[in-house]
């Protein structure tokens, strides 16, 4: 690198790609059932934490409702964005469906727990800092 670059700590480098990509996902419930409890969120939370690392990516801000989560998540250019959806999703259905059975049977799920669709916005748009204060402002469930 040239001495005259001033690395950006934010800024990551891999053999042939300098990269900032940050993404804001919102994940809902099947037909936005309001299936949180108070703890779910947490758990969650921590499920979708291991997936980040399985995937070499970085959790950045989390933060659930009653019927959706909210997540910034950096990821790396080789991270197919369907297929981290799709882990976070999956892996996170599994475990919270297997270890919170009697909440989750209570809904009609259809056989699935999250949506079929989700959202994510690019966090290039808005300062990151701002992306990170409305997800810190969503309400947690209570009850």
């Amino acid at each position: 690198m040239s001495p005259r670059w001033n690395p950006n700590p934010d800024v990551e480098t891999g053999r042939r790609v300098v990269h900032h990509l940050h993404v804001h996902l919102v994940l809902v419930t099947r037909h936005r059932r309001k299936a949180f409890t108070n703890e779910m969120p947490t758990r969650c939370e921590e499920i979708m934490r291991e997936v980040c690392t399985v995937l070499e990516a970085d959790l950045k801000q989390f933060d659930g409702e009653e019927d959706c989560v909210h997540l910034l998540v950096r990821h790396p250019p080789k991270a197919q964005l369907s297929k981290l959806v799709n882990s976070f999703k999956g892996v996170s259905a599994r475990l919270l469906r297997k270890e919170r059975d009697a909440h989750v049977r209570r809904h009609p799920w259809g056989g699935h727990f999250w949506s079929g669709s989700y959202f994510a916005g690019s966090g290039g748009g808005a300062p990151l800092t701002v992306v990170k204060q409305y997800i810190e402002n969503r309400k947690r469930p209570v009850g």
